[in-house]
């Protein structure tokens, strides 16, 4: 017969040691009496003192942290994990890093003897929430951040410079992808999760939607020795940036009643097909924020892309205002001018400045412009660049009203998607001879999103609380045995 317990109950019968702990302390106030007994201490000397100092801390967290994983393990014949029973196998020591540095704890192993092909668990390391048989819950959290904002390399040295724990750069590269396989594989629900608990900054009034791409090492494109030997071939120079793919940007800014940024959801996904994960969840933020605050206006911003425009004016997102990048629009108007007046003269400089102005804070204003750009294009009918103009102007001209936007209170600009393309992908992923699989990359884009909208330690929490499961204790466990037959009884049956 067995009767459950919880496994709190069993750990204060666990023997705990506490030899280290103390003279460790002990080591350290005598190396503080050291110090207090020198009379002068220079920049030089106190540097080392601090340094010193540090260690000796880091030293004593070591042990008070392998003293407590150790009281936290639970050595007992059975115990109950995830409703199944799991029994003792064998105690061995296991190498873990923690915020302070590695540690060295022994804890007990155990087995669903059913599963014949599962793997032995440790009840300690599940009450703890150890990721990956290695980190610590704190250390990962923080060994995530940093990966999530520089190479492995430069990461190891800043831990190194820092003095807390040491992790190699094999460590830091592993752990983004094995939260990444946990992430996504309940993505869709962690993400609504981490919507449920979204507050929305003080004093909003509009929310701007935008959508963008940027081009990164990363593989599945086309090799770029391969691309331009083609091009050599066929007796031409291969322009662009051969073996590059786009990754999908997208925010969610939320906009004071003059359209001033007062924060943002940023969020970036690896190539696919017509950036369908990142439309998608895109379009789940706007529901859920505007599904929880009704009064608030929208606005869609992005530049002249098809491919963006066909799904921010879609059904999928709800019905709003349009507006193609005001700051994109310029430049087709600096390019029309530049192409009739010269790049770079007096004239082109003024006359832009003048139709950019009245574009931006005239009413009707795009109207003035297109009917400029065809008075110009009447002119120089063989500057494809004012055609080309006119055409775009022409074509966008009911998402050119920024009059009339900006006195709604309306944001204009999608610079803040922009920004979050450089910010958010250019400057992790494409440094100096950088490849990526599409794995890794989604591994540090989704981190580095969480980090950049400032919802990086909720996120932690609901990825690091699948590392966790409730450990039940069983009592008075009793290894039954099919009951054996009489050894004459056996002799019998066997000579006949």
């Amino acid at each position: 017969m067995m009767s459950p317990s919880r496994a709190t109950a069993a750990r204060a019968a666990t023997s705990v040691p506490n030899e280290s702990t103390p003279s460790t302390l002990e080591k350290l106030r005598e190396f503080l009496e050291t110090a207090r007994m020198k009379e002068k201490m220079g920049p030089h000397a106190f540097a080392q003192f601090e340094k010193e100092l540090h260690e000796r801390i880091m030293e004593a967290e070591r042990d008070i942290v392998a003293a407590e994983m150790a009281r936290l393990d639970v050595d007992a014949d059975a115990v109950v994990i995830n409703g199944k029973v799991h029994r003792r196998v064998l105690r061995q020591s296991q190498t873990y890093m923690t915020s302070a540095g590695e540690v060295v704890v022994e804890r007990t192993l155990y087995k669903d003897r059913k599963d014949e092909d599962g793997r032995c668990v440790s009840p300690m390391e599940l009450t703890i929430g150890v990721i990956g048989d290695f980190w610590t819950p704190r250390a990962a959290e923080q060994a995530l951040w940093v990966a999530t904002q520089m190479t492995p390399k430069k990461g190891e040295e800043l831990f190194e410079r820092v003095g807390n724990m040491d992790p190699s750069k094999s460590s830091l590269d592993r752990l983004p992808k094995l939260i990444a396989e946990t992430w996504e594989g309940n993505r869709e629900g962690f993400e609504k999760m981490l919507r449920d608990g979204l507050q929305i900054p003080e004093g909003t009034v509009s929310i701007a939607v935008s959508l963008d791409g940027v081009l990164a090492p990363i593989d599945g494109a086309n090799n770029p020795t391969d691309v331009r030997a083609r091009a050599a071939e066929e007796g031409r120079l291969s322009k662009g940036p051969a073996g590059y793919r786009e990754a999908g940007c997208a925010t969610v800014s939320f906009c004071d009643d003059e359209g001033d940024l007062l924060g943002a959801i940023r969020m970036a996904r690896a190539p696919e097909p017509k950036k369908r994960t990142l439309k998608k969840t895109l379009a789940a933020e706007v529901s859920a924020i505007l599904r929880g605050h009704p009064d608030l206006k929208l606005v869609k911003i992005a530049d002249g892309a098809a491919d963006n425009w066909d799904f921010l004016a879609s059904a999928a997102l709800p019905a709003g205002e349009e507006a193609v990048d005001f700051f994109h629009a310029s430049e087709h108007l600096h390019a029309a001018i530049a192409a009739a007046y010269g790049d770079g003269t007096r004239e082109t400089r003024h006359r832009y400045e003048v139709l950019r102005d009245t574009l931006r804070d005239e009413e009707r204003g795009v109207e003035k412009v297109i009917r400029a750009l065809k008075h110009l294009a009447s002119k120089h009918p063989r500057r494809e660049t004012i055609a080309e103009s006119l055409g775009y102007f022409r074509k966008h001209k009911k998402r050119m009203r920024y009059f009339e936007l900006q006195s709604k209170g309306f944001m204009i600009g999608s610079g803040i998607v922009e920004a979050a393309c450089k910010t958010l992908v250019t400057q992790r992923l494409k440094q100096s001879g950088m490849r990526w699989s599409t794995r890794g990359a989604q591994a540090i884009l989704t981190p580095r999103g969480w980090d950049q909208s400032e919802r990086f330690d909720k996120a932690w929490a609901l990825v690091a609380a699948t590392f966790h499961a409730e450990v039940t204790v069983l009592a008075n466990v009793i290894a039954l045995k099919p009951r054996s037959e009489p050894r004459r009884a056996r002799a019998r049956r066997a000579s006949r």
